[in-house]
């Protein structure tokens, strides 16, 4: 079968490992400040049946130079519209952080406005749509937004000391963490489609408690993975994430 990307999508769409004759599509969503291929391994890894494509937000590597989106329905309308010449097959979404938020509201348009109900949501390291703090780490000057980054521990630390790469990828850096701070649930319909939740136990972003509410935004089965470790938990533990996405995908029914 021919790819269905087209030039525009193409700028949305990385496929490391193309698999044209899987059964589904598994959609990566990176976290704040990350890019599509913080999710090689994952594609890397995956079974030949499952075709992973990861997304790639404006304003990093290739996307550099084009304008930033600092809000996170935005994003979601924009990874929308980019996805649908993909929904030929089933669609699993998988997001960390920020990404996890991405993909409940992508899951949320496919189902309203398609009728496509997701084989699977996986979200990591975020808290329920509906339990909202106030975050302000958009707002700080260069060294917070820096500082925030050392401590989560998500970011190469060869990257945080080199002063000119820092200049080019802080931008970028501060419009995720605005989309994501300042995204506001709306309530609606319960999603359908099944969702699993991943956190670590020791998240200063998102508690167990946090994470379980996932439970009131589906009709669908529910299952809760608490990790040993913090905000980057899926560094620590990568093989048995990647077990457990395989197995989802595989029977996504089951909690």
């Amino acid at each position: 079968m021919n790819s269905p990307l087209t030039e525009a999508d193409g700028l949305w769409i990385r496929r490391f490992h193309p698999r044209p004759d899987a059964r589904v599509r598994l959609v990566c969503l990176p976290h704040a400040g990350g890019s599509a291929s913080f999710y090689f391994p994952v594609s890397r890894s995956m079974p030949e049946d499952v075709d992973v494509l990861c997304v790639q937000y404006p304003g990093r590597q290739d996307r550099r130079g084009e304008p930033l989106v600092d809000s996170l329905p935005v994003l979601a309308d924009k990874v929308h519209q980019a996805l649908l010449p993909w929904a030929d097959r089933p669609l699993a979404l998988f997001g960390h952080s920020m990404g996890a938020s991405l993909a409940y509201e992508l899951a949320r348009r496919l189902e309203r406005d398609q009728e496509i109900v997701p084989a699977a949501l996986i979200a990591s390291g975020r808290r329920a749509p509906s339990r909202h703090r106030v975050e302000t780490v958009h707002l700080r000057d260069d060294d917070g937004l820096v500082a925030e980054m050392r401590a989560l521990s998500g970011t190469n630390p060869q990257l945080l000391g080199d002063e000119e790469i820092l200049r080019m990828i802080l931008p970028a850096v501060r419009a995720d963490y605005r989309a994501a701070e300042t995204y506001t649930w709306e309530p609606g319909p319960p999603l359908r489609c099944p969702v699993t939740c991943l956190v670590g136990d020791d998240d200063p972003k998102v508690t167990v408690a946090e994470a379980a509410a996932w439970s009131e935004h589906t009709e669908g089965p529910f299952a809760l993975k608490v990790f040993p470790g913090g905000h980057f938990f899926l560094a620590e533990h990568q093989p048995e994430i990647i077990r457990l996405i395989t197995a989802r995908l595989e029977a996504p029914v089951r909690p």
